[in-house]
Order: structure tokens, then C-alpha cells, then sequence
């Protein structure tokens, strides 16, 4: 039979300290008024011991488990969404939460709801969509305290806070540079994977209407994100008099800078000048952009404050037991124009 687990009474024993102290150290918790010394005393401690902190006794002293639940949504995370995550996590766990990503994306409604709810978060933060009443309702009778959704603008909710995205403005901010700066024509690029197509259909209205308003022609281009299927659909732009001749400017928003630099890369290799034939904007400004010749012109997503605020209001939630809050707009966004254009 093996030994019995470390407690954290173990530890408070073993680095002569009281057991609050331990629980102030090992929770990171604010207002204790201890040395540096003691802390790393503790910490030695406790990886001597092999103290792991258990969560039921986390739950009797806070009243609940700490856990953020965040299941995972059916698109690709790129650079942007990853950091988004990894900075949500440090500001959940400077709060005392513990942030856990949760699979099974083929669950849907009330049995997804009832799956997140089995690991009892405190918390969940899912894509709005997947927040029905039936699986909000099963979330709040287990005793979660808040739930978030993310989504589009003109998503809404009754009975929860949403975060959103104003995903039709970001093509209209796009089209209205493209024909600032000359473009005669727009295009929309909009990926055919799943998850993203969504997003870019919604991006697309914004590009339509404002060529619509300017009374320029306007073109919907299915991509696949693959350099053969780019080419394949030349033919298609073409088609709709994008050429590499000709003194008319088109413009062309892509979904995101990796559709705009895997265009801009198969336009180059089929004589089409960036920005003399073809103008071309990106969205969500990667590090990449910077370095493309030319360099991407791109809408930028303002998202640096969002992970703070989100894990600031889920923290109030929590703790005041609201569960209507008024709809949180985190997600602004500026053109950031370079060469492309």
C-alpha cells in the first residue's frame, strides 16, 4: 500500500511555518505580508514533499472549485487565438482560478452542457453559440456560477454576458482603405474550412455593403487554404476582371494574414503586381506581416487589454453570483496600413 499523500500541514511542519502561511504561499494569495525567504522556504518545501494542493479542501475553503472551464471551439487556432488563451490563463490564475481547456467538440446543447458541468467549474467560457437556454439552464442548476459566451456582434442572450466580435465591420474597415486608396473593384476571400467560413462570411457583408454603397463591383472567392487551390481560382478573378493588366486597381480583403500572404504569394508567381494590379489587406496583424514584401496591410484586432477584463468580470461574476451582466464589446479594431495597399 503506498504512503499517504503530503498535506499541507507536512509542509507547514517541514518549513517551520504556520499551515495559513503555507496556504497564502502555495494560493499566491494578495495581502499576506510574507518574506521572500519564508516563500521559498515553503516552495522548497512542498517539492521536497511532493505536495500537490487538493481540490475538494480548495472547494470547502473557497466555497468552489477555481476551476475555468473553456471548452474547445471546431476552428484552427492560429498564433493569435493561442496567445489570446495563454494570456487569459495567467490572468485567471493571478485571480486563484485554473483554467482548463475541455474537447469533445462533438457534443452539443444540453449534453455538452452536461459534460463541462461534470468537472464542477465555477466557471465556463464557451462559443456563444453553443450556449442554448436548455444548457445554460443545466450549467447554472450544478451550481456554476458564471457563464460567458463568445460570439458576433447581433448574437444575444438574455441569461448571459457575451463578449463579442464585430466581425462585419472588420470587412467594411477593409473595403473602405481598399478604395481610399484607388481599388475599383472588391473581393471578398473566404476560407471553405470549417469554423473559419462562419467568421468570413460575416467579414464578407461588411465588404459587400460597402461596395454596394460606392456602387463598385463586388466578387465572393471560396478558398481552400492550399497554394493549388489559390491558383486553380485565378481563372475565377479572372473571370470577374482581376488581371495582371490593365490599369484598373481590384481590391482583395482576405479572410486573415494567412490567406492574405498565401494570395499574395501565388499572385506574385503569376505576374500580378501587389499593389499595382491587385491591393491586398489581412486581418489580425501577425508578426509575419511586417516581414512580407511588401508588407501586409492589415486590420488589427485590439485585443490586448481583453484577457484582463474578461478574467475581471468572470472574477465578479463569481464572487456578487450575478448572472446577467450587461454585453462586454472587448474586441475593437484599427487598420494598420503598410505597402500592400
Amino acid at each position: 500500500m503506498s504512503a499517504k499523500p503530503p498535506t499541507s500541514l507536512d509542509v507547514a511542519r517541514d518549513a517551520g511555518v504556520s499551515q495559513a502561511t503555507v496556504s497564502y504561499v502555495l494560493n499566491n494569495r494578495e495581502g499576506a505580508r510574507i518574506s521572500d525567504e519564508t516563500r521559498a522556504r515553503v516552495q522548497e518545501a512542498a517539492d521536497r514533499l511532493g505536495y500537490v494542493p487538493h481540490a475538494g479542501a480548495r472547494t470547502l475553503r473557497t466555497g468552489h472549485s477555481g476551476l475555468v472551464l473553456v471548452p474547445l471551439a471546431d476552428i484552427p487556432y492560429g498564433p493569435l487565438a493561442v496567445g489570446l488563451m495563454e494570456e487569459l490563463d495567467r490572468e485567471l490564475s493571478r485571480l486563484g482560478y485554473s483554467m482548463i481547456q475541455y474537447g469533445a467538440r462533438r457534443l452539443k446543447g444540453v449534453a455538452a452542457a452536461r459534460a463541462w458541468a461534470e468537472l464542477r467549474p465555477v466557471a465556463v467560457l464557451a462559443p456563444a453559440e453553443r450556449l442554448t437556454r436548455q444548457a445554460v439552464n443545466v450549467l447554472h442548476s450544478a451550481g456554476i456560477r458564471a457563464v460567458i459566451g463568445i460570439g458576433a456582434v447581433g448574437w444575444s442572450s438574455e441569461i448571459v454576458s457575451t463578449v463579442t466580435m464585430d466581425h462585419e465591420e472588420i470587412g467594411a474597415t477593409a473595403a473602405e482603405h481598399l478604395l481610399a486608396r484607388g481599388s475599383r473593384t472588391l473581393t471578398a476571400i473566404i476560407p471553405t474550412e470549417d469554423g473559419l467560413r462562419d467568421m468570413g462570411l460575416l467579414r464578407a457583408v461588411g465588404v459587400q455593403r460597402v461596395a454596394a454603397a460606392h456602387g463598385v463591383p463586388y466578387t465572393q472567392v471560396d478558398l481552400a487554404f492550399s497554394e493549388t487551390a489559390t491558383a486553380a481560382r485565378l481563372d475565377a478573378w479572372r473571370a470577374a476582371g482581376i488581371s495582371g493588366e490593365g490599369r484598373t486597381k481590384h481590391g482583395v480583403f482576405a479572410y486573415n494574414d494567412d490567406y492574405a500572404m498565401l494570395l499574395m504569394a501565388v499572385l506574385a508567381d503569376n505576374g500580378f503586381a501587389v499593389p499595382g494590379n491587385v491591393a491586398v489587406v489581412g486581418c489580425d496583424d501577425l508578426p509575419l506581416a511586417k516581414l512580407l514584401r511588401p508588407r501586409l496591410t492589415t486590420v488589427r484586432l485590439n485585443v490586448t487589454d481583453a484577457p484582463a477584463l474578461l478574467a475581471q468580470t468572470l472574477d465578479e461574476v463569481v464572487k456578487e453570483g450575478v448572472t446577467r451582466q450587461p454585453r462586454l464589446a472587448l474586441w475593437t479594431h484599427a487598420l494598420v496600413e503598410r505597402d500592400s495597399t
